[in-house]
């Protein structure tokens, strides 16, 4: 072997070690949600969860030949439309991250999602958007949400009223983005299972007397009384006044209405009173509680294993997919979700990593029991409650 190719040899080895080291070049994934403005006391420990899955990923030094991840925050403001999109773009242009986590509000991750991820090629994985306008937007197989659409929950309700005898029922519900869109959701899926509504009507909060929507309900009749607002709010009122006229005798409630001000409230004046909320009786829910703890974070708090999840996923799909480019790893997305697979908790994302990486398949289940359907849709987990004896209780799992 003459000289000059010995020192080809040398050379290209020396070209291969620079480019596996390349290779393993820091990953950034943003962190989008509202740090500042109606939801601010929400995300922190959303944002913190996040993390805990980076840190677990860059710790194993098993992602992407030894990449760490590397965390940037960005503020959505939650309302500011205009500032979601220019925190969006500045994540994806100044500071070149590989996807993005969040938007949390449903208004600003549609203005990313149309202004920002679409003409990019961004991934976005949503913890928290729940409305279902959102499903309408054709995101070029780019837009994924941990938590599910409200659409989904009226599908749910609608089985659960159903499935106990409910026949036909009124609804009320509080005159916002949130109490129409349940409202209209509910409605649907309960007339596809051949229930009746006789009068879906809006109330305001915030109102002393609600006697004129309760007697427009109880002359619409029907078996029960959908209450779709808020216990701390209206929800109450259209609540107590039914109770004063006698108007229905059985009450259905959707998520807004079940927090601890209900039972306060009316106990077992509203015995027999049932309903749902998201939750999950998952072994990883269990499991990233203990993490949290450990690590400081309050994972009690809403939307934290959705938050959880939705990081572990997309470092997951990039581990799949052998790449950090959106668009060699949002194909993976529903691969590394769904089954088959070895089941992934949280805590084993070291051993998804090892697994994916020899070529394997991964059922990532996670924190919130995630399983996507449809167009990276949650399939949600929830729980069907009631009350008895003035207190909740959890009846079962859907």
């Amino acid at each position: 072997m003459g000289a000059s190719m010995k020192k080809f040899l040398i050379a290209s080895a020396a070209c291969l070690a620079l480019s596996a080291a390349a290779s393993a070049e820091d990953v950034k994934v943003g962190i989008e949600m509202g740090f500042t403005g109606p939801i601010e006391s929400l995300t922190p420990p959303m944002a913190q969860a996040a993390e805990l899955a980076m840190k677990e990923v860059s710790d194993s030094g098993l992602f992407l030949g030894g990449a760490k991840v590397v965390p940037v925050r960005g503020d959505e403001t939650c309302i500011d439309a205009g500032a979601a999109t220019a925190a969006a773009e500045r994540l994806v242009t100044s500071d070149k991250v590989a996807g993005i986590i969040g938007p949390t509000c449903s208004g600003a991750t549609s203005a990313v999602l149309t202004n920002v991820a679409i003409p990019n090629g961004m991934v976005l994985i949503s913890p928290s958007a729940t409305s279902p306008g959102l499903s309408t937007i054709d995101s070029k197989g780019l837009f994924f949400r941990t938590a599910p659409s409200d659409a989904r929950e009226g599908e749910i309700l609608a089985q659960i009223m159903t499935e106990r005898g409910v026949k036909s029922a009124a609804i009320s519900y509080t005159n916002n983005d949130y109490g129409k869109g349940i409202a209209a959701s509910i409605q649907s899926a309960f007339e596809k299972l051949g229930g009746k509504i006789t009068l879906s009507a809006p109330h305001e909060d915030g109102k002393s007397d609600y006697s004129a929507e309760v007697g427009a309900l109880a002359s619409a009749g029907g078996d029960a009384i959908v209450v779709a607002g808020y216990a701390d709010q209206g929800g109450a009122g259209v609540v107590q006044t039914v109770l004063d006229t006698g108007a229905f005798s059985k009450f259905v409630f959707p998520n807004g209405m079940w927090g601890e001000s209900l039972i306060k409230k009316f106990g077992s004046q509203i015995d027999g009173a049932f309903g749902d909320l998201p939750g999950s009786d998952s072994p990883g829910a269990a499991k990233l509680l203990e993490m949290t703890k450990a690590a400081g974070i309050n994972g009690t708090a809403t939307f934290v294993p959705e938050t959880y999840d939705a990081a572990a996923i997309m470092l997951l799909a990039m581990q799949a997919a052998n790449s950090a480019k959106p668009a060699d790893y949002k194909g993976k997305i529903m691969d590394v979700v769904n089954a088959p697979g070895e089941k992934i908790f949280p805590g084993d994302l070291a051993k998804a990593l090892e697994i994916l990486k020899a070529g394997g398949d991964v059922d990532y289940v996670g924190a919130s029991n995630v399983e996507f359907i449809g167009k990276g849709e949650s399939a949600g987990s929830y729980r069907e409650v009631e009350i008895e004896g003035g207190a909740m209780k959890t009846v079962k799992f859907h």
